[in-house]
C-alpha cells in the first residue's frame, strides 16, 4: 500500500463515522499495509470482514468482487472500504455495483484508489 493511502485515509477520516458499525473490505489482501488495523483499533467498528480472491493475512471472506451481492445480499453492510483494488479488476463497472448493492442506502462508502502511482482522493457518498 503507498503511504499516501494511509494519510488521505487518516487525513480524510472521522471516528464516529465507523463506530459500530458493519464494515467490509473489499480487496483485503495485507500487500505492503493496510487500513484494517487503523479501524479495527481506532474507530471501533460493530464488525469488519475482509474479502479477497486469494487467502492471506487480513481475509476472512475468499470470493470474486463480482459476487459480493450473491454472497452478502444487498443492504447488508454500513460501509464499504476499498483501496487500490479496482486497478486489478477487469470490469469495474460490476465490481462498483456490488460494492454499491451491499451498502445500506442510508450510509457512507468509503473508497480508496490507487492508480497508476497517482493518488485520488476518498469518495465519500450519502446515498
Amino acid at each position: 500500500m503507498n503511504v499516501s493511502v494511509l494519510e488521505i485515509f487518516i487525513e480524510n477520516t472521522e471516528s464516529d463515522e465507523f463506530e459500530g458499525k458493519r464494515v467490509i473490505e473489499v480487496g483485503s489482501k495485507y500487500v505492503n499495509g493496510s487500513v484494517r488495523p487503523l479501524i479495527e483499533k481506532f474507530l471501533k467498528p460493530k464488525e469488519y470482514i475482509g474479502v479477497d480472491l486469494e487467502e492471506g493475512k487480513f481475509v476472512d471472506v475468499v470470493l470474486d468482487a463480482e459476487k459480493l451481492v450473491d454472497h452478502f445480499g444487498k443492504e447488508s453492510f454500513d460501509i464499504v472500504v476499498s483501496t487500490e483494488l479496482l486497478e486489478h479488476v477487469t470490469d469495474w463497472r460490476s465490481v462498483i455495483n456490488n460494492m454499491k448493492e451491499i451498502l445500506k442506502k442510508t450510509d457512507i462508502y468509503i473508497y480508496i484508489l490507487l492508480l497508476a502511482l497517482r493518488v485520488f482522493p476518498i469518495m465519500c457518498l450519502s446515498l
